[in-house]
């Protein structure tokens, strides 16, 4: 008869499909679904620039201990202690000799490598700087005996002891954007998407460099 459901027939609401409400809670789920994954791939992204740029940072102090045991004589003076009274406690920006072209003595070839490793867009030198390549990259060699402190502008090299401490500084994104820290080293919490980083590693003439410390 007419409006009678069959035995064993589904009842007509299930048959019916989906209502609009159904979909509608589907579809928002699928969205904070998505939101969660776009938001897992942002925070991948920023850890794997993180990490390529601490390993870049790693290459650029080694560059610079191999750049020192090339010139044996100049470490030894001196030439390469930023805190030294000759540097006054910063980097060389410009070089008297372009040592990539002919050859220098001890002191030329310090200043030349100091300069270069540092300093952006140098004549006559690759675009291989701190500055080149880290944002906002700065560092510093010299006689320390408190390798992790200082920032760029205010390095605090001792010239305490006879290590050389190379200094590197540089900044990411390691925070999410409406994170509350401590971006500029003062010990107020400000609001931003960046943080300083730093790397040191200690240098003896003559010997191989380490490693120290990342922060």
């Amino acid at each position: 008869m007419p409006g009678m459901t069959r035995p064993g027939s589904p009842p007509r609401r299930m048959a019916s499909g989906f209502t609009l409400i159904e979909l509608l809670i589907a579809i928002v789920i699928f969205a904070i679904g998505l939101f969660g994954i776009a938001g897992l791939q942002a925070r991948g992204m920023q850890f794997t620039q993180g990490s390529q740029l601490r390993a870049i940072a790693v290459a650029q102090a080694e560059a610079m201990a191999d750049r020192m045991r090339a010139n044996p004589g100049g470490v030894v003076e001196g030439h390469y202690n930023a805190a030294s009274p000759a540097l006054k406690g910063e980097m060389p920006r410009t070089f008297s000799k372009d040592c990539g072209k002919g050859a220098c003595d001890r002191q030329e070839l310090s200043l030349y490598d100091l300069a270069t490793w540092n300093g952006p867009n140098l004549r006559s030198a690759p675009q291989e700087s701190n500055a080149d390549v880290l944002p906002t990259g700065a560092g510093i060699v010299c006689i320390d005996s408190t390798p992790a402190d200082g920032d760029a502008g205010d390095w605090k090299c001792d010239n305490l002891g006879g290590l050389y401490a190379i200094k590197l500084r540089w900044t990411e994104r390691s925070v999410a954007a409406n994170d509350r820290v401590d971006t500029d080293g003062d010990g107020d919490l400000e609001q931003g998407d960046a943080g300083r980083k730093g790397l040191f590693i200690r240098v003896l003439p003559y010997a191989d460099s380490e490693t120290d410390g990342i922060n």
